[in-house]
Parts: structure tokens; sequence; C-alpha cells
């Protein structure tokens, strides 16, 4: 008899281990990361994550920037898609939405959104519902190394006007200096020249005039003007050798080992050109100067107009309520902190800025907290279809295949196309 209830209680306790093995929850979480040292981190988050939350597993998947891109329409038709993917808000994100195939995370969320960046929560905010959280926010400005700048006798700290910038490019090339970095292959980086020419050129009311289709629209004074202006600094020849078939992962690298001056790029780029670098050391932190873009001469956008990313985390639809949870856990204080201590991020949680350890990020969180426009990237906020030829037509103009006339034109045939 004994030996029968033994034989039925481990009978029961199989089917107890086999409910709760039915029961493990796997969240699935997409990144871009390419730092070592921030991943490290984030996958102890997630083991964190995983510790107070009995039954649940957060597996991180990982794909290159561009690969993330190109396969992101499939991977988000796909019956197994992670359930937390990498996102850039804007004109991407409102297509996702139509598309219907990311979650309305509203309710879940609640009053949480309320210890986040109020500007940053908009960003992921489509018809007043929330499908992600905002992570970090980022500026757009040049990098250089000090030391090649005091090679050249020149002062970052001076360029402060687009003649500015020629001249030093000038100055670089006499010393024998390749003046700037760029991953012209991947296009994207190339559209931070037109994009922020523009933002300087016409502020805020040029956009939401092109918007509108008004003056030209994407085709009008401003965008042309923007075109003309990246040629003066093209026609200079300022960039690396062969700088058409760099990856941005290159060229950073390539700032990072010293080869190049400048790099125009996103203020985290500040950490990842020392993981790229072939002595994973880069440009140390007192070598490493920030000027913000240049005011070219007439401009109507103010010296303090930032252009940059709000990155955040989107929920796909039918994902477990643990992703939403995770996303709320990875941007809690206590975790923006540890990133913003190690300089990898400007944070959207309230207050975590104050952890920053570096003036240069310091510098980059200030100046966004001064902008009262705060322009996302072109190639997001307009959408896939017009971001893909903002891309493309900026690359023809830095490759000498497109006259700004006709890249406006391109840009403002596509924007008519898709609205």
């Amino acid at each position: 008899m004994r030996f029968l209830t033994r034989l039925a209680l481990a009978a029961a306790g199989l089917t107890l281990a086999a409910g709760a093995a039915a029961a493990q929850t796997t969240v699935r979480w997409l990144h871009l990361e390419q730092n070592p040292a921030q991943v490290k981190i984030w996958e102890e988050v997630a083991r964190r994550f995983e510790a107070k939350n009995a039954g649940v597993k957060v597996e991180m998947q990982f794909l290159e920037n561009e690969a993330y891109k190109a396969k992101l329409p499939t991977i988000l038709q796909s019956k197994d898609r992670p359930h937390i993917l990498y996102s850039w808000a804007g004109g991407v994100l409102k297509a996702q939405v139509e598309a219907g195939v990311l979650e309305d995370i509203t309710n879940s969320v609640g009053a949480y959104k309320d210890n986040l960046s109020a500007g940053a929560v908009a960003a992921f905010a489509i018809d007043g519902k929330l499908y992600g959280l905002p992570y970090t926010v980022s500026q757009v400005g040049f990098m250089y190394n000090k030391d090649l700048f005091a090679k050249a006798n020149l002062d970052g700290g001076a360029i402060k006007t687009w003649d500015d910038l020629l001249a030093a490019v000038k100055t670089l090339k006499g010393a024998g200096i390749t003046p700037i970095a760029v991953g012209g292959q991947d296009k994207w980086p190339l559209h931070f020249y037109w994009t922020h020419l523009a933002v300087r050129l016409g502020g805020k009311p040029a956009f939401e005039a092109a918007l509108k289709g008004q003056n030209g629209g994407f085709e009008g004074e401003t965008f042309q003007k923007a075109g003309e202006l990246m040629k003066q600094l093209v026609d200079l020849e300022p960039f690396q050798n062969g700088f058409l078939g760099f990856k941005n992962q290159q060229a950073l690298g390539f700032f990072g080992d010293g080869k190049a001056a400048m790099n125009l790029a996103i203020s985290s780029h500040s950490a990842t050109q020392r993981a790229l670098a072939a002595d994973k050391k880069g440009i140390s932190e007192d070598k490493l100067g920030w000027f913000d873009f240049p005011m070219p001469a007439g401009a109507k956008g103010r010296p303090s107009d930032t252009l940059g990313g709000v990155n955040g985390w989107i929920i796909t639809k039918g994902a477990p309520k643990e992703a939403v949870e995770f996303v709320k856990f990875f941007i809690s204080d206590e975790v923006q902190r540890e990133l913003a201590k190690q300089n990898f991020i400007i944070p959207t949680f309230k207050g975590a800025e104050a952890a920053l350890s570096a003036a240069f990020m310091q510098n980059v969180a200030r100046n966004i907290a001064a902008s009262q426009y705060h322009q996302n990237f072109y190639d997001q906020d307009l959408g896939p279809s017009v971001g893909r030829v903002v891309n493309d037509a900026t690359a023809e103009i830095a490759g000498g295949s497109m006259t700004p006339k006709q890249a406006a034109k391109a840009i403002q045939d596509a924007f008519k196309q898709g609205n």
C-alpha cells in the first residue's frame, strides 16, 4: 500500500512538474546592440528579471542594424516573431501600427509612463495609444579627436558656422589628416548631413510646411539649399578613401583607431567607437571632443535645435504580458542609472541623467534638455518608403551621381506618392 501511495505521489509530482514546464513563459527580445560591455549589463538585467519572476525566461536575440531593417517586415509577419523589438519610432512605427502587428500597451503601462520624459513617451504614441516605451534619447553632432585637432592647430570648440567647418576640413587635409570618417555604404550616416542642414536652414517651420506640401514640399528652397551645402562639403573630399564602401561600424572603428579627425555621430557612438576600435580602447574620454552641427549663413533655425533619436522598445501583437513588464523593468530608474553611469545612454527615466559620469554625455543631455525642437531622423520620421529615398538620394549627392535639385525632387516625389 505504501508503495502504491508513493507511486501515486510520484505521478502527481510528475504531473505538477509537467504543468510547471508548460507554464514557463519565454519573452523573446530582439536587439541591435554591438557593444559587448553594454550587452553584458543587459544580460544581467534579464537574469535579475527572471529571478524576480518565477517561470519567466528572457531570451535575447541579436541582429546587426542594417540586417534588422531589411528583415523587419518579414520578422513582423512571422508567427515566431520576437515579443520585444527595437524601434526608432516616427513614421516607421506608424506604418507598423497601421499594419496591425503591434500591441496597444496603454493600459498595461498605465501611470508608469509618468516616470519617463513626456516628449520621449509621445514618440511611441499613435492616436493616443501607446505601442512602446523609450529607453534613450540621442543627439547627432561632431565627435572629434582632440589630438588630431591639436596637430593641425585647430580648436573644435571654435567651429560654430558652416564656413568654420569647411575651413577646418581644408586645414586638416593640409596637415595630412583625413578630416571625416563616414559609413557611406549604410547611407543613413550621410543623410545626417542633408537633414541637419535642413534643420539648421529652416528650423521646425520648414519641416512642418514640407509635411503639408507647402513651399514646394521637400523640393523647396530649404531642402535644395541643404543639398547644395552638403555638396560644398563633399567637393572638398573630406571623407576617408573608399567611404562609400564603409559600413558605419567600420567608419566608427576607423575613427576610434585615430585615422580620421571627425565623425558626424549619434551621441551614443562615443562609447561604440571604443568598442569597435582595433585596441578596444578607441579615443579616450579626455581626448574626445564634441561640437554641435554648425550654423550656415542665413539659417532660420535655432542653434539649440537638435537632430537625434528617441529609441525604445515596441511590443508585438499577441506578446505575453511579461514582455511589457520586462520593458518597464529595463527602463526602471535603477537600470537606467546603471547604464548612464557608464555613459551608454541618455536616460528617459526622470532624474536618471544625474548618473552620467562623462562630461561628453552630460553636455549632450543638457543640449537635448535645452532644445525646443528635437527632430527625429528623417529616414525614420518620414516612414520606411520615403526614408529609404532620403538615404539613397543623400548618398547619391555624396557619390556625385545626383544633383541637390534632383535629390530634393526624388524625396518630394516619394513623399507625394506615399501621402
